[in-house]
């Protein structure tokens, strides 16, 4: 997967951009929203390849993911056990269909998926406690 890492650093150099975090993300949205008119049908498939390559980089560089194929070829990012996100899938939707489909969105989309669940109190036990009652004999 070292080639993904070379062509998200290759994005990193051309976009100008100094890290891999959410302010480069928002920096890869303006600049997907100022070009994806003029993005010809031809390149359009390495031009998802370069930037999904960028944005896969910097989900995993923010969250502690790594690059990973899944059983179906897919590739994206794995964080944790169970979470898999395809970087790919949106800045295709983003290029296809604009801001709606930002992939600033994905990004921020990420951090509650990987917080752990919040455990519930029991109702049964009151809080606070009341005091405790000493038995006399």
């Amino acid at each position: 997967m070292e080639e993904l890492r070379a062509a998200a650093e290759a994005v990193r150099q051309n976009l100008n951009i100094s890290s891999f975090d959410e302010k480069a993300v928002q920096t890869l949205a303006q600049f997907i929203e100022k070009e994806r008119a003029s993005v010809p049908e031809t390149e359009r498939a390495g031009v998802i390849n370069a930037l999904g390559c960028f944005l896969g980089e910097c989900i995993a560089r923010s969250f502690g993911g790594q690059w990973h194929r899944a059983d179906n070829g897919e590739v994206g990012i794995r964080l944790g056990s169970r979470t898999f996100v395809n970087p790919f899938g949106s800045v295709e939707k983003q290029l296809l269909h604009g801001a709606v489909d930002a992939v600033l969105s994905l990004f921020r989309e990420v951090a509650p998926t990987l917080a752990p669940a919040a455990v519930t109190r029991r109702t049964w036990i009151p809080l606070p406690l009341p005091p405790r009652r000493s038995i006399s004999s």
